[in-house]
């Protein structure tokens, strides 16, 4: 029963969290700090049930550390929000090294296909119908960014079944 239980946290905890902080950014242009830290702490808390090493768990932890020191840099600039730097690097913490140039590419390219869309979406006019909803008029809206914790977690959820606790809970 624990088992099953274990495997199915593994399995399904962190593409919730991903599809709730994709939901987010697109309703509210925010990912909240909850689904940041549940990331992170969830992730300590399911690689510890599935017997990941403390070695492991280690290499990861200073992957998520560098990616949002990176990130942090990233929004100083002005370059991006502060919601995907705290989601990037919780979507590293679980990533790891080994996933992370990979990881950081299929981001990109989903960002910049999503960036492509909302741009050539803002260049139609928006039918009345749907400017009545809050958070459609602000994604049309030009002076408004893009949600990129769509792309973020959309990548993330490539490379998730690639991961060591994925790969933990399988053998359990």
């Amino acid at each position: 029963m624990a088992t099953t239980i274990l495997i199915a946290a593994s399995v399904f905890f962190f593409p919730a969290a991903m599809a709730l902080a994709a939901s987010m950014d697109v309703v509210t242009m925010t990912i909240p700090n909850r689904v940041c830290a549940a990331l992170a702490i969830g992730y300590f808390v399911l690689a510890a049930a599935v017997g990941l090493p403390a070695q492991m768990i280690l290499v990861n932890l200073s992957c998520g550390a560098a990616v949002l020191a990176l990130m942090f840099a990233m929004f100083a600039f002005g370059w991006i929000g502060g919601g995907d730097a705290k989601l990037a690097a919780a979507i590293a913490l679980w990533l790891g090294w080994g996933a992370l140039l990979d990881y950081s590419l299929s981001a990109a390219i989903y960002g910049g296909a999503l960036t492509i869309v909302i741009l050539l979406g803002r260049r139609q006019v928006l039918p009345l119908w749907l400017s009545r909803h809050a958070w459609i008029a602000r994604l049309h809206d030009p002076k408004t960014g893009v949600p990129y914790g769509v792309a973020l977690a959309a990548a993330g959820l490539m490379f998730y079944p690639h991961t060591e606790i994925w790969r933990a809970a399988a053998n359990l």
